[in-house]
């Protein structure tokens, strides 16, 4: 079984194969996936390392293998004031939840009560399918918005 065990630099080879995931699984560092081609692959980075679409990692075969983050069941939430979008936020982090922060938004994972709660403040909750990068943490070092 083609083993994963380090990241590749960005700039390293085109990839020899994508390994799509969904952020929950992007998480952990030791699990059993397929690359897109069906090819049976085991995961073993270092713990605490979370993989971001886009990352490349190195494959025992010496092949690079680009991570594509998941489309997943996500809220997409907006409001008509940055005040708004910042106390919404912070209810959620009040809440340990993770949150995607992007461009006069945030998205979270699907979660009804979430969902009431953010609507109650005034938020626009609209359910989508996109890839979710939520932060980071403020420990865990930067992360980049596009």
């Amino acid at each position: 079984m083609l083993e994963i065990r380090s990241r590749a630099k960005p700039s390293d080879a085109v990839p020899g194969g994508e390994l799509e995931l969904p952020f929950e699984q992007r998480q952990k560092t030791r699990f059993r996936a397929r690359l897109a081609s069906g090819e049976e692959v085991a995961v073993l980075l270092p713990r605490g390392d979370v993989l971001r679409g886009g990352d490349r990692v190195a494959a025992s075969d010496g092949r690079v293998i680009a991570i594509v983050a998941e489309p997943e069941s996500l809220l997409h939430i907006e409001c008509s004031s940055a005040s708004e979008l910042a106390r919404a936020a912070y209810h959620l982090g009040n809440r340990h939840v993770a949150v995607q922060v992007g461009a006069g938004f945030l998205r979270i994972a699907q979660d009804h009560v979430l969902a009431g709660m953010l609507r109650q403040l005034g938020a626009e909750v609209s359910p989508i399918s996109a890839p979710f990068e939520p932060e980071a943490g403020a420990y865990a070092g930067a992360h980049k918005h596009e």
